[in-house]
């Protein structure tokens, strides 16, 4: 279990307000029409959210999200690119980019953060 957890998720490159990371797809992580299950997708939006928004050193907690899926992957590995939208005092608003292997945007993430 330890290995799979470790293989989960690649972190590509991080900045400010930014993040991208990538993940393999194996058959174990497909639903029954043989594509990555929405809930992965989902889940690998939502790490490149939380990195992006807790780039600054401040610990940012995510209050909303809402994810748009476009079309199905193609095989391999999937891709998410975060980048900041806006950062007031208390809130952060993020979008995510999902691709697919082919670079094909598959699944489009907003997302707001609290910021303490």
């Amino acid at each position: 279990m330890a290995m799979e957890q470790a293989c989960l998720r690649e972190l590509v490159e991080r900045g400010p307000g930014t993040a991208r990371v990538r993940l393999p797809v194996s058959s174990r992580r497909l639903n029954g029409l043989g594509t990555p299950h929405g809930a992965l997708i989902f889940a690998l939006a939502d790490i490149a959210f939380a990195t992006a928004c807790n780039s600054h050193g401040q610990t940012a907690i995510g209050i909303q999200a809402n994810i748009t899926y476009l079309t199905a992957a193609n095989d391999g590995p999937l891709e998410a690119t975060a980048r900041e939208l806006s950062r007031g005092r208390k809130l952060a608003t993020y979008e995510v980019r999902v691709l697919d292997s082919g670079e094909r945007q598959i699944a489009a993430f907003q997302a707001t953060a609290y910021l303490r």
